[in-house]
């Protein structure tokens, strides 16, 4: 089994060594864990990694200037790891395209630059990474540094909006602890803090 997250060099040659849109799920389950269940929601593990590659499919499009495709749709057909993959790629090639980061897009939650939707993406991906790795008990955490970057524009995004439609109130966890844990309880998840 493989870790929920890898890191991989951009392929512009423009970009920092590692950067947020360099982080991907490797969703490396055993084919049995696609119906576990999922820690923050009612998913299961293959409903979760379908929400994921239809918002990298939404983000994709909208950055493109293309209509995006129905969320709710299936994504993953008969080879799940495959689509994610297709999908991670597909985003990856949006976002090396130049200007792409200082650009303004308009979508459903309003107007972001290409840098903001990233960040977006990255909490997302790393929340929803954590969710993976809990659901189907695989080891490994997220680089620290990316992930204390997302917390610190989630804390900065979230402190304008209401958070209620979208995440569950914040929960304990405790300061020191790994800042993965810290992002996650902050975007509502409950963090076991006697390990």
């Amino acid at each position: 089994m493989i870790a929920p997250w890898h890191t991989h060099r951009p392929r512009s040659s423009s970009s920092a060594a590692r950067s947020p849109q360099s982080v991907t799920l490797s969703p490396g389950f055993a084919p049995g864990q696609w119906s576990a269940p999922i820690p923050c929601t009612d998913w299961t593990v293959r409903q979760l990694v379908n929400h994921l590659v239809g918002i990298i499919h939404v983000f994709a499009a909208l950055l493109s200037d293309r209509t995006p495709p129905r969320s709710a749709a299936d994504h993953l057909g008969d080879s799940p790891k495959d689509a994610y993959r297709d999908s991670a790629e597909a985003l990856q090639a949006v976002f090396d395209q130049p200007g792409v980061l200082e650009r303004t897009y308009h979508g459903p939650l309003g107007a972001a630059t290409g840098a903001e939707r990233l960040q977006i993406r990255l909490y997302d991906l790393l929340a929803h990474g954590w969710d993976l790795a809990q659901a189907t008990g695989q080891p490994g955490e997220p680089p620290d540094d990316l992930a204390e970057q997302a917390l610190a524009f989630a804390q900065t995004q979230l402190s304008e909006q209401d958070r209620n439609a979208r995440f569950a109130p914040a929960q304990f966890v405790t300061s020191d602890a790994p800042a993965i844990e810290r992002l996650v309880a902050f975007l509502g998840r409950s963090v076991d803090t006697h390990r």
